[in-house]
């Protein structure tokens, strides 16, 4: 239990600092600060590197950088026996999407089923990355609304947030389809869902 709230602690933090990039790629900066250099350098101490480098200067570096450990924190549920793996990547290497301008973005896919064959624990792994998804398209809904009223490239931020609501839909619908299959064999509890985010 503490080592998965810890998990949880890194991701919220991690959040922050890709908020933090976004800030800084709203008002055009291309360049990384120290104090968010070091700020990621600290994420991955905790994560448990071993005096990593200081990132790169550029904001593309560091936002590579908080992506890839947003990818290890999602392996690292103690449920999950083998890392989150996405086709014809090596485990732990984030899938990225070009939006426009040579703007990437993340897209999450569902995890493969565990080693030991229990349904129920792959379930609350598909449940705990589709529920990422969704925080992850109010992350970029939330910063295409502050485009907008800054008037900063508020194009580009609105075409990141639909390909945040695309790959969240699409985790989704994948999800209820997994779900259905493991509940052909076995009678549905009445009334329950799987569409809405657990909070």
């Amino acid at each position: 239990m503490a080592a998965e709230t810890q998990r949880r602690i890194l991701l919220a933090e991690s959040d922050h600092l890709l908020d933090d990039v976004e800030t800084l790629r709203l008002h055009d900066e291309s360049e990384a600060p120290l104090r968010l250099r070091e700020a990621i350098r600290a994420l991955q101490i905790r994560l448990g590197r071993r005096n990593p480098p200081l990132p790169s200067a550029t904001l593309d570096a560091a936002h590579e950088l908080v992506f890839a450990v947003q990818q290890r924190l999602m392996a690292a549920n103690p449920k999950n026996p083998r890392p989150v793996r996405h086709a014809n990547r090596p485990s732990g290497q984030p899938v990225f999407t070009i939006v426009r301008e040579d703007r990437r973005w993340k897209v999450l896919t569902l995890p493969p089923p565990v080693a030991s064959g229990d349904e129920a624990a792959w379930m609350e792994l598909v449940e705990s990355t589709v529920e990422r998804a969704w925080d992850r398209w109010c992350y970029a809904q939330h910063q295409a609304t502050r485009a907008v009223r800054l008037r900063a490239r508020p194009h580009l931020a609105l075409a990141v947030a639909r390909a945040a609501w695309n790959n969240y839909w699409l985790l989704l619908q994948d999800a209820e389809r997994i779900k259905e299959r493991l509940s052909a064999s076995r009678v549905r509890p009445a009334g329950e869902t799987f569409g809405a985010p657990r909070r």
